[in-house]
């Protein structure tokens, strides 16, 4: 009589968890899609390689991205940007999103350089009390 029971305690909480599963599952297929550009954004960084203002596009590496109406565009000092400020050469990173048509739409880019923060170890060096730049001895052979 107890494996009955037992059995039947089992069965009841297996089709119980399996149906709140299955409600989750629907319930997350059905949700609209996340609005939060971050959510499902993608992102992109690199030299501009090509620039069409007039169809409102720019190129970095192999990726054309399309300026959108909801296109956040910044300059390096965060400031408002337009496409105007966009330049073959220069530096643009960001986000986007691909449409069902197959357009990479901007969400957010920044052209330029970037300014502020680290500089990467690539320039400068040791600073010395006096403000100017440390220099290391080479030695002559």
């Amino acid at each position: 009589m107890n494996i009955v029971k037992l059995t039947a305690v089992a069965l009841v909480g297996f089709v119980v968890l399996t149906a709140a599963a299955s409600l989750r599952a629907a319930d997350e297929a059905a949700a609209p899609p996340a609005t939060s550009p971050t959510a499902s954004a993608l992102r992109f960084y690199g030299p501009i390689t090509a620039l069409d203002k007039d169809a409102k596009t720019f190129t970095v590496g192999e990726q054309t991205f399309c300026i959108v109406g909801d296109s956040q565009l910044t300059k390096s000092d965060d400031s408002p940007a337009t496409l105007d400020d966009a330049k073959v050469g220069e530096p643009a990173r960001g986000t986007y999103a691909k449409s069902a048509d197959g357009k990479l739409n901007v969400t957010k880019v920044r052209f330029g350089k970037k300014t502020g923060g680290k500089t990467g170890g690539k320039s400068g060096g040791k600073k010395t009390t006096d403000g100017a730049a440390a220099t290391h001895p080479t030695e002559n052979q």
